[in-house]
């Protein structure tokens, strides 16, 4: 199915809906300047089309006692197609893991991994991720404070 084509106001539905996904039909109507009716059809077509894929509730990862998060950069022995496939199925299981992103450059994926504390990652590193058959190399990063984090993607 081809993308669907967004216009003024489906960026406009979509941009409030990042920004606050609770809202109700009502109030995002006013925000957009639609009617209630033709805004929930917008919304439904929207979810329809998959340009809207859900709804979640953003949790701060400390207050939910994973204070500790990483970016692990990943290399694999080789990219052959088992190889990454069975890379990819078990990060896929992987609870501390909340993105993966296969990569260009130097590191093939990009792993954002939420912890509780040194001895989690450890373990997390030691009985999850080298475990992992085709690794080759891991490197990580320590996120020291967020700068910013948004959902909002810019108006194109």
């Amino acid at each position: 199915m081809p993308p669907m084509e967004l216009d003024r106001t489906d960026i406009a539905i979509l941009r409030a809906l990042q920004a606050d996904g609770r809202q109700s039909n009502l109030a995002l109507a006013e925000k957009v300047n639609l009617s209630p009716s033709p805004c929930l059809r917008r919304v439904r077509q929207l979810e329809e089309a998959g340009v809207i894929r859900g709804y979640t509730a953003l949790v701060d990862p400390k207050a939910y006692g994973l204070p500790l998060t990483l970016y692990v950069r990943i290399s694999l022995e080789r990219h052959a197609r088992d190889v990454v496939e069975t890379f990819e199925q078990a990060i896929e299981k992987l609870e501390e893991v909340v993105e993966c992103h296969l990569l260009t450059g130097g590191a093939d994926y990009l792993l954002r991994v939420v912890v509780a504390d040194l001895e989690d990652y450890q373990r997390f590193m030691s009985e999850e991720i080298h475990v992992i058959p085709g690794v080759a190399s891991i490197d990580t990063s320590f996120a020291l404070k967020t700068v910013k984090s948004s959902r909002v993607y810019k108006k194109p």
